[in-house]
């Protein structure tokens, strides 16, 4: 009897438009559906009507029609009822709303609540975020939901929130797509702000696709910004494997990746080699034509949902999706001494806007200049002016257009730049590309130089040392030779004027400038036969 009596109550209610008379006024009761306003087809879902005081009855409708049986009596006085739906179909979706009966009379209506389920009917939409999903804290950001599918509307929801916003969808051209834009405001670092979003046709306006992939914004604050490095360097070519590096010297618990223009990635756990430095690897695996872009990186807490200041950015540039390779040339050559200017030209017959000009084992983005077209070629000229050691090693350049600035052509033939000594020195030979490969050779001229200049000195003073002893020697026997003449013609001249008359003096004077003239004998030399001439010519 009470329960048909309850009944007659709020359909008596719903009759009299809900009109009452009561002393004062009753707040509006909250309405909410668990465990989501948006669910998959088949699952069940309760609607919870609440008001923080007494009610005795509650009353739930669903478009303007009493719910009889969702009409919910507590066993005892509560300040809550439920609407409980088994199975979720097109048939429970739409708006519903509630009210309660207290001691004082029925309360005022609560705010609509709109239940809607969801169908793989449809395929899902996309949900970006413009112009990026990282806000400074109590910034707004606008949120753009589209497919290739015509939806009349998109909703969207926020993880956490029990309620969704919707907005009628708008149709592009040419491309005859469907999106809605959704502007969220005050974004602050207290909670997590995950949305997701759904389309809808008109038709059904409550039966909607599976929801979009779920996109987070970043909140950044003002700690300290981490590092963003590639291992393979800014240039990549497709079908290579490519690792971004996000690092940090504050110990951050987790980091984000995110592309402008593009998607983010899952964020990453931390990895911590060492004390005071945590950093984290975003493996992109094979590349593709769409991993081109301008990429950063946040460092953040797990027990908060602020991020960091965004790494400064990091540009990849995929190369080989141009089909043309230009030539790369150097003025004057590609040996030159330390302090020359020198001029690298990237040029190609093929109509280009920019010249990147990209030194192997460097970590710094490549040169780029505007192209100029010049004798039938568009040409771009690198200079370097004066070069040092620091400017040797090995270059390449690529061409790309404005359309795409990340994609870049074939690269050229590698070019060897030597720079050798300060101008004038000697000029090694080349030994590769290694930006100091010109002192080393240098220095190593140098020794060799005083080497050789030293054994040539070495030799000059032997070859004189020779010669000198050779003259000695000859001035002996020239004089030996001169003394033994004179000695014969003295001889000669005693013998032919007086052979008869000769007297012991004269004899003695002669033996004695024979043996004065006659070389000295060594102790194994024989003895000399002139003593014994002496001896017999003294005896006659």
């Amino acid at each position: 009897m009470t329960s048909i009596l309850s009944v007659l109550l709020c359909l008596g209610l719903s009759l009299d438009q809900r009109t009452r008379v009561q002393a004062g006024p009753l707040f509006k009761p909250t309405i909410w559906a668990k465990p989501a306003s948006v669910m998959p087809w088949g699952r069940p879902v309760t609607i919870w009507c609440q008001w923080t005081g007494e009610a005795k009855e509650f009353c739930f409708e669903k478009e303007g029609n009493l719910l009889l049986w969702g009409r919910v009596k507590p066993v005892d006085p509560m300040d809550k009822g439920m609407f409980r739906i088994t199975r979720m179909t097109e048939h429970g979706a739409g708006i519903y709303d509630c009210y309660y009966l207290s001691p004082d009379g029925w309360s005022e209506r609560s705010d609509p609540l709109e239940l809607v389920v969801m169908t793989g009917s449809y395929s899902k939409p996309s949900l970006s975020a413009l112009p990026s999903p990282v806000v400074t804290s109590g910034g707004n950001v606008i949120l753009q939901c589209g497919s290739g599918q015509r939806f009349d509307r998109f909703i969207l929801t926020k993880e956490g929130d029990h309620r969704f916003s919707w907005a009628l969808g708008s149709q592009t051209e040419p491309k005859r797509q469907s999106q809605a834009l959704f502007a969220v405001g005050n974004v602050t670092p207290s909670h997590r702000w995950t949305f997701r979003c759904h389309g809808c046709y008109r038709d059904s306006p409550h039966v909607c696709s599976h929801p979009s992939d779920a996109l987070e914004l970043l909140v950044s604050g003002e700690s300290g910004k981490p590092a963003l490095l590639s291992q393979q360097g800014p240039i990549v070519a497709s079908g290579q494997s490519l690792t971004l590096q996000c690092r940090s010297d504050v110990s951050y618990d987790r980091f984000a990746l995110h592309k402008k223009g593009g998607w983010d990635f899952p964020q990453s756990l931390v990895l911590q080699p060492q004390a005071g430095l945590s950093q984290a690897h975003f493996l992109l695996d094979t590349v593709s034509s769409s991993h081109r872009g301008r990429y950063r990186c946040y460092g953040g807490y797990n027990l908060s949902s602020e991020w960091s200041a965004p790494s400064d950015p990091l540009d990849i540039l995929v190369a080989g999706h141009l089909p043309d390779r230009p030539s790369l040339l150097v003025q004057p050559g590609p040996r030159v001494a330390s302090g020359e200017n020198v001029t690298l030209r990237c040029q190609s017959q093929s109509p280009r806007n920019t010249f990147l000009l990209s030194k192997e084992g460097a970590a710094d983005p490549p040169l780029r200049q505007r192209s100029k077209h010049r004798a039938q070629q568009f040409q771009a000229e690198f200079s370097m002016s004066p070069v040092t050691s620091a400017h040797g090693g090995t270059y390449r350049c690529y061409s790309s257009h404005s359309t795409s600035p990340f994609l870049l052509s074939l690269p050229s033939e590698s070019l060897d730049l030597l720079v050798s000594g300060p101008s004038g020195g000697p000029s090694p030979p080349s030994t590769g590309p290694t930006s100091t490969a010109g002192p080393k050779w240098y220095w190593i001229g140098v020794l060799v130089a005083l080497v050789l200049l030293f054994s040539l000195l070495l030799f000059v003073l032997l070859r004189h040392r020779r010669q000198s002893k050779g003259r000695t020697s000859g001035e002996f026997l020239d004089m030996k030779d001169r003394q033994a003449e004179e000695n014969r013609q003295m001889d000669s001249q005693a013998a032919s004027d007086a052979p008869q008359d000769v007297t012991y003096e004269q004899l003695n004077l002669l033996a004695l400038r024979q043996q004065m003239s006659a070389p000295p004998s060594s102790p194994s030399q024989e003895p000399s036969e002139e003593p014994s001439v002496y001896a017999a010519l003294a005896i006659h």
